[in-house]
């Protein structure tokens, strides 16, 4: 079930995203991401639209939108290839005509995913607080 992010999410929610972000990018410093957790309680989650993939109160993953951004996506490492994401980014696209995103040209596997889901290249750069470069994405293309 996809639902609206709720308070009581917010502990799982940090968990995984800390957990899937040091998997995923895996050429950025663990550190980096342990002292993002307090941007993403205070800064990031509450300034976007977040919906929760959940299976039995299990939280499996999840999506933030700031207007026509997809901020974030991420399923939890034991969950990733069961769908999940696909149904996250089908929810998503139920809210927007165009979604863009940014990710890291290092992130292969996330690059492919969006890739297949209809995403196309449109612009590059550099991240500016990690110094990786990254692609923008859109839907459609």
């Amino acid at each position: 079930m996809i639902r609206d992010f709720q308070s009581s999410d917010l502990q799982a929610l940090l968990a995984l995203w800390l957990d899937a972000s040091i998997q995923a990018h895996h050429f950025v410093d663990p550190d980096f991401w342990r002292a993002k957790v307090e941007d993403m309680r205070n800064l990031y989650i509450p300034h976007a639209q977040t919906r929760v993939a959940e299976r039995d109160g299990q939280l499996l993953g999840f999506y933030c939108l700031h207007e026509d951004q997809l901020a974030a996506i991420f399923v939890s490492v034991q969950h990733q290839g069961q769908g999940v994401g696909k149904q996250l980014l089908a929810d998503a696209r139920e809210r927007r005509s165009r979604l863009e995103l940014a990710v890291y040209a290092a992130n292969l596997p996330s690059i492919g995913f969006y890739r297949q889901q209809g995403f196309q290249v449109i612009g590059n750069g550099i991240d500016p607080n990690t110094g990786e470069a990254e692609l923008i994405m859109a839907w459609p293309g």
